[in-house]
């Protein structure tokens, strides 16, 4: 990419704290059911498995929106995008937290999916355009860093302003932030460069032959997939856990207040996004990416086998599991970075929204099923307030599915190209 002057670095890194604040966004609403999970639950009066529904919605509609995003905003840039998902998003949050019955509240959760399921492809997309390709990892890794600020304020610091001032008027504060996040895009972001000239952008046009095309030589390149299944695996486990049944399993099997329960969930995030940079960084300067997916993977899956056995840890033990596991978690973000630099760089959306689809869906998937699980081994148990109430033994079953897709992801980094931190399509399309 041709060298930018001060000016345009200067913009482009204004445009670039916008797009990762609208990421931050959407990191707190992926991950805000598990610090409000007793709060719905009373809300809304629900059975485990609805309350995965309710927290699964987000997922399926991420799941299904990342191939249409990619596609998207390499046609049409991520700056217009951003703004769409900022006005959908704000309605959704808006709409949740008015919600008076389940069935609203799984409209809005719907609409918070649909919105903020742009926002990390445009950001990849964002990152692809304007930073050298040898930076494309770290900077992923920052802007992970950063997004993950949204997780651990939907830990401990939700849970606390929930009971504080209510976990509706989070949501009501959160579609104002989103709106005004939309706009800021629109003004700020440019979606490319042309000769050292920021802001002209020439008119969009869709193509439906050059972009099915374009689609169908991604998904038709065998080691595309090996970096969604890595996705599918590990970061659909984490999504499924951290993203709602940690607090509760805490809680619940473990005996934890839920103050504490909360704080061992922000540790997770804060420990992941903190590492997040660091994988990204360390492949960068190895100049290798599958050594560091093998380990991570493999030590991941291996953590697991605590929650398995049932142990009761003490509690500096659980947090320094519950640190473990998000530092792993983080060699997941390598994926990105593995399917762009096998696939053509004009075609960097597609490529990593296919990767991105495997974790979303199996935490679609996870969700409910793990708490349908949870239901099919309830003894009848509830609250003073009529909530269900679940034991340890409620949650093994859940806690074996999630231990299994783990090992999936583990399996699948052995079938990662090795890309040496560059693009090699062009190379191997010519073998």
């Amino acid at each position: 990419m041709p060298e930018l002057d001060r000016a345009q670095r200067r913009r482009r890194n204004t445009a670039l704290v916008v797009v990762l604040a609208a990421y931050v966004i959407s990191f707190f609403q992926r991950f805000a059911p598990a610090g409000i999970a007793q709060d719905l639950t009373a809300a809304f009066n629900t059975t485990a498995s609805s309350l995965g529904a309710l927290a699964a919605t987000y997922f399926y509609v991420y799941t299904v929106m990342q191939v249409p995003t990619g596609i998207f905003v390499d046609t049409f840039g991520p700056r217009r995008i951003l703004l769409l998902g900022g006005i959908v998003g704000a309605a959704g949050s808006l709409l949740f937290g008015m919600a008076s019955s389940l069935e609203l509240a799984l409209v809005g959760r719907t609409l918070i999916g649909l919105g903020v399921s742009v926002t990390f492809i445009s950001m990849l997309k964002f990152i692809a355009v304007w930073f050298d390709e040898k930076r494309f990892a770290s900077m992923v890794g920052v802007g992970l860093l950063v997004g993950n600020l949204g997780s651990v304020l939907a830990g401990a610091p939700l849970s606390w302003l929930a009971q504080a001032v209510g976990w509706r008027s989070v949501f009501v504060a959160i579609a104002c932030v989103s709106l005004l996040l939309g706009i800021a895009c629109w003004v700020l972001v440019r979606d490319r460069h042309d000769g050292g000239t920021i802001g002209e952008v020439k008119k969009p046009h869709f193509d439906r032959t050059v972009v099915l095309s374009g689609l169908l030589q991604v998904v038709r390149n065998r080691a595309t997939w090996p970096a969604a299944w890595i996705n599918l695996g590990v970061s659909g486990s984490f999504f499924a856990f951290g993203g709602l049944w940690a607090t509760p399993f805490l809680v619940e099997a473990h005996g934890m207040t839920r103050t504490v329960a909360a704080s061992h969930v922000s540790l997770y995030f804060t420990c992941f996004a903190l590492s997040c940079v660091g994988v990204g960084t360390l492949s960068d300067r190895l100049g290798k990416r599958k050594p560091v997916l093998v380990v991570g993977t493999h030590l991941y899956a291996l953590t697991w086998v605590v929650w398995l056995s049932g142990v009761a840890l003490p509690l500096y033990a659980s947090y320094g599991m519950f640190a473990l596991m998000g530092i792993l978690t983080a060699s997941f973000t390598l994926t990105w970075a593995c399917a762009k630099e096998v696939n053509p760089p004009l075609l960097s959306g597609m490529s990593t929204s296919i990767t991105n689809m495997g974790g979303f869906l199996a935490g679609a998937i996870l969700q409910p099923l793990f708490g349908w699980a949870m239901d099919l081994h309830w003894a009848g148990g509830v609250s003073s307030s009529g909530a269900r109430q679940y034991t340890a033994g409620d949650y093994h079953a859940g806690i074996v599915l999630l231990a299994l897709t783990a090992a999936i992801g583990a399996i699948a980094s052995w079938r990662i190209r090795e890309t040496n931190c560059r693009n090699i399509w062009l190379s191997s399309s010519e073998n």
